[in-house]
């Protein structure tokens, strides 16, 4: 797959609004390379590459600034990195029409949970030590099995639980997200790399755009982030792409 100016800038926007809320763009890449006509298990890899590239430079950004709670990343990272690999293994083998079917029904739950504000009580100091270990290690195996085998990273899943299981400030979830998926995605995609070839000659060159993309993104955030207006506007654009992934999973392309 060639990376035109529409696609490479698609990617840039894509990064930037998203790592504004925690993702790296792995939750739009991965769909939207399939709906392009690209095979899965590369669409797959492809967006976890991408998605690694978004969320370390956003991460960089807000670990410098003080944003991210390195106690309760550390053990969704370990758990979720040597979970994702699975989930690429699981992606190659697994059949065109339910892989698209569960892409469409996650991305339809993450529009419904973009359209969710955090209650009040999210708010606090933050959880208890040992519940960060024990929650951590759980929820990081389930977000690094589905983000490995979407080809998603699995922040979509890291954010709601970090801000309405972990009690989470929200700046303080979106921005240790990012951290958290960046080892989900590079283990994905090693995954994926030692089963097949990778096509370099789109990846990098998208992923210059993705690192401007990340680095706008987190700086807009640590700023002001203005997460109502953006989790509405991407959870419309999630409701839609779902509905397509549904009608291709019908219909065919």
């Amino acid at each position: 797959m060639s990376l035109s100016p529409l696609l490479w800038l698609s990617v840039l926007l894509i990064s930037l609004l998203l790592t504004m809320v925690g993702l790296g763009g792995g939750l739009i890449f991965s769909p939207l390379f399939v709906i392009l006509g690209v095979s899965k298990s590369e669409a797959a890899s492809a967006s976890l590459f991408l998605n690694l590239i978004a969320a370390g430079s956003a991460a960089y950004t807000y670990s410098r600034k003080r944003m991210v709670d390195f106690s309760l990343s550390i053990p969704l990272i370990v758990s979720s990195s040597l979970a994702a690999p699975l989930g690429a293994y699981l992606n190659v083998r697994l059949e065109l029409r339910p892989f698209l079917i569960t892409m469409a029904v996650v991305l339809a739950l993450a529009g419904v949970r973009m359209l969710m504000s955090p209650p009040a009580e999210a708010e606090g100091t933050g959880p208890e030590p040992a519940k960060k270990l024990v929650g951590g290690i759980a929820v990081g195996v389930c977000i690094g099995l589905v983000g490995g085998l979407l080809g998603i990273g699995g922040g979509v899943f890291v954010v709601p639980v970090l801000i309405y299981g972990l009690k989470t400030p929200t700046k303080v979830a979106a921005a240790s997200s990012t951290f958290i998926v960046c080892f989900s995605s590079f283990t994905g995609f090693v995954g994926y790399a030692s089963m097949e070839a990778i096509d370099w000659g789109f990846i990098l060159p998208a992923a210059a755009a993705s690192f401007v993309g990340g680095q706008a993104g987190a700086r807009i955030m640590s700023a002001r982030l203005k997460g109502r207006n953006v989790r509405v506007m991407f959870g419309v654009v999630l409701f839609g792409m779902s509905a397509r992934l549904f009608y291709q999973s019908l219909f065919g392309p």
